[in-house]
């Protein structure tokens, strides 16, 4: 009997498993909403220059109170080739011939102009405050604005590392616990920081416990939920947190100050802390550890909810040994990175991977943390980006489970790509078709993130399962990290990331083509397993081209 019969004997996918699943799928409502969250927290709105008025010995002395805002703004701040104001840049003195309709401005660029001295005017019409305005980063300082998100992609890259190892050493519900507690602590730390400092590190704890999350939630509704469900139960996640991207949206149209939204956002990890200590460890990970006992008293409590009392009261620690040894056995066996890459076909499948990964979470990223481009309104647009993930993910699944994965990955990302790129040719006025392409393929990307979770855990053989699946997040959180790097390049070519987000899901998905298919394929269990299922793949296609080969006629046969 194996730990996935053993679960099934003590109930299946029963009362305990339902509470179980749902109270891990609650925090994930929550979390697209710290993951884009600095679209609306960093938002950029219209801002000048303040206007310093120097009226001394001028022939406009007693009109200071009378003028107009506008006509105060159009002596003060030059005016962009779109006939609005400078963001960074006013004029060293008054303009005030400006005002004379019939006086004439030889060349309004030979005007003195000076930075920003005295800070900006913003346009609190849509936020009334974000961390662009506290802390005005614009004009020089706006790529703190990008900085600030990698920081905190950093984090959820540190966060993978360090709480991977800590959750095999300690289990998956302490640590699952801690960064619950971390998530609420860091995240109402950051609504309450006194500079941008503070808030960059704290975004950056709050990533790591974002990362821990994730992989330990994800982990303890693997290890007891059965074999036959896991498929529903992790669609069942992608939606909650597709949902949760229009929960993000009524949240930051309702909320328009960033410190009331970061709060609102963090403060039910507190709730999700507290019923948390109700979960029960993983008993795979506790028979791993060599801690039996406990894993018994884990699989009566799970047999008692289920009502399969009677069940669990045979179980004893013999009894588990005799029926584990499998993964006992699999636990004292040693693998490390260098498998990854030791033998040819794995080493292909790692490297075509890793550009998998990568590119989906950087153009995805890349889309995703951009919404303000497409110049339409920004809540709007977020509420289109995660209903547009509801199709593409059923779409993608039919492809999966119908054509293949192969496919479903190479075509997804190249088509993505392909969005991409198509908008470097439209107009900025044509802000509808430039949407259309940018959720069309950010659809594409969320398929493509559907495919990869599932094709990677069925390209790698058991024995390094776990190892491939954390060198593939390690290549997704690098390319989250780089995407809003990226976009401080358009400073100096506008068009430059577009062409950087496009091309990278393409390569990848030429790359994803030399995979091998794994539709209807047993999951293999050891590295020598995945080399000779490929050899046996080249040989019967070395076989096919033979037989499908024309035959030549015998000249021998057709003179007689």
């Amino acid at each position: 009997m194996s730990f996935a019969e053993l679960l099934d004997h003590v109930g299946g996918m029963g009362r305990f498993q339902i509470i179980y699943v749902i109270l891990l799928a609650l925090p994930v409502f929550m979390m697209a909403s710290h993951n884009l969250l600095q679209n609306f927290t960093a938002a950029t709105s219209e801002h000048h220059c303040h206007v310093h008025i120097n009226i001394n010995n001028t022939p406009y002395t007693n009109l200071t109170g009378k003028l107009a805002a506008k006509d105060l703004l159009r002596v003060s701040i030059p005016m962009d080739s779109k006939l609005q104001p400078e963001k960074c840049h006013r004029f060293v003195t008054m303009q005030w011939q400006l005002l004379d309709s019939n006086a004439t401005v030889t060349n309004l660029t030979e005007l003195e102009t000076e930075p920003c001295a005295d800070g900006w005017v913003y346009d609190k019409s849509i936020f009334t405050s974000t961390i662009i305005t506290e802390w005005d980063l614009v004009c020089d300082s706006r790529q703190l604005k990008q900085m600030a998100q990698s920081i905190y992609m950093a984090g959820i890259l540190a966060g993978g590392i360090l709480f991977g190892g800590l959750s095999d050493r300690f289990g998956r519900r302490s640590v699952l616990i801690w960064c619950y507690l971390q998530m609420a602590v860091t995240g109402t730390c950051t609504a309450f920081s006194p500079s941008f400092t503070a808030y960059c590190i704290f975004r950056f704890l709050t990533g790591m416990a974002f990362s821990g999350i994730v992989m330990n939630g994800v982990s303890l509704s693997v290890e007891w939920t059965p074999t036959r469900t896991r498929a529903i139960v992790g669609t069942m996640y992608g939606y909650c947190y597709t949902i949760g991207q229009f929960i993000l949206a009524g949240m930051a149209y309702a909320i328009p100050n960033w410190r009331w939204l970061q709060l609102v956002v963090s403060l039910p990890y507190f709730i999700y802390f507290i019923y948390s200590w109700w979960f029960a460890e993983s008993a795979r990970w506790l028979v791993i550890a060599g801690r039996h006992n406990e894993a018994v008293k884990q699989l009566q409590r799970v047999a008692r909810i289920n009502r399969k009392k009677e069940e669990g009261d045979k179980l004893n620690t013999e009894v588990l040994r005799s029926n584990m040894q499998k993964e006992i056995a699999s636990a004292k066996s040693s693998y490390t990175f260098i498998d990854l890459v030791r033998t040819p076909v794995v080493r292909r499948i790692s490297f075509c991977l890793c550009f998998v990964w990568f590119s989906t979470s950087f153009a995805y990223y890349g889309l995703a943390m951009d919404l303000q481009n497409f110049g339409v309104n920004i809540f709007l647009i977020q509420l289109v980006f995660g209903a547009v993930d509801f199709p593409a993910k059923f779409i993608s699944v039919l492809t999966i489970s119908f054509i293949g994965r192969r496919f479903t990955q190479a075509l997804a990302l190249i088509l993505a790509g392909l969005s991409i790129l198509a908008n470097i040719f439209v107009p900025q006025d044509l802000k509808t078709l430039r949407t259309i392409l940018a959720v069309f393929g950010k659809g594409c990307l969320a398929a493509s993130f559907n495919c990869v979770y599932l094709y990677t855990s069925e390209l790698y053989p058991t024995v390094i399962r776990q190892t491939g699946m954390g060198l593939s997040n390690t290549m997704a959180r690098l390319g989250s990290i780089t995407a809003p790097l990226v976009k401080m390049l358009e400073e100096y070519i506008p068009f430059l990331p577009l062409i950087i987000y496009g091309a990278a899901p393409i390569i990848s998905g030429i790359a994803a083509t030399f995979l091998p298919e794994t539709l209807n394929v047993p999951l293999p269990e050891t590295i020598e397993e995945v080399e000779t299922r490929s050899r046996h793949l080249r040989d019967d296609e070395q076989q096919m081209k033979i037989l499908l080969q024309p035959t030549m006629p015998d000249p021998a046969k057709e003179a007689s």
